[in-house]
């Protein structure tokens, strides 16, 4: 069992910055890659950003320039800076942790970007 704890999200005006966190505990794989997805009403889940515990990173395109994803990988631990947040960042967004046949889902922590 891997459990996911994650941390962070809100309320933010058009333009604004927030920061999510989200550390892992447990049987946690060897190789294993961290990220968040997001999920806004209406909308199929996607992916927003990963990070390998290897360094490699990837961004979905929507984000590329305005989030960063970093890991401290000797705590499994994944954060998402998230800078010049627009209306159409706003969703649930989750953490998850896969790797090997391990494959985990944060309950999720809303984002919303209005003014």
């Amino acid at each position: 069992q891997v459990q996911l704890v994650e941390s962070g999200g809100g309320l933010v005006q058009p333009g604004g910055s927030l920061s999510l966190s989200c550390t892992a505990s447990g049987s946690i794989p060897g190789f294993n890659i961290m990220g968040w997805y997001r999920q806004a009403p209406g909308k199929e889940r996607e992916m927003v950003a990963t990070a390998t515990n290897g360094g490699w990173k990837n961004y979905g395109d929507s984000v590329k320039g305005r989030f960063t994803i970093s890991r401290e990988s000797g705590w499994n631990t994944v954060y998402l800076q998230m800078n010049s947040l627009r209306p159409e960042d706003t969703a649930v967004y989750y953490c998850r942790l896969f790797g090997g046949v391990t494959d985990y889902w944060g309950q999720g922590t809303q984002v919303t970007v209005s003014s």
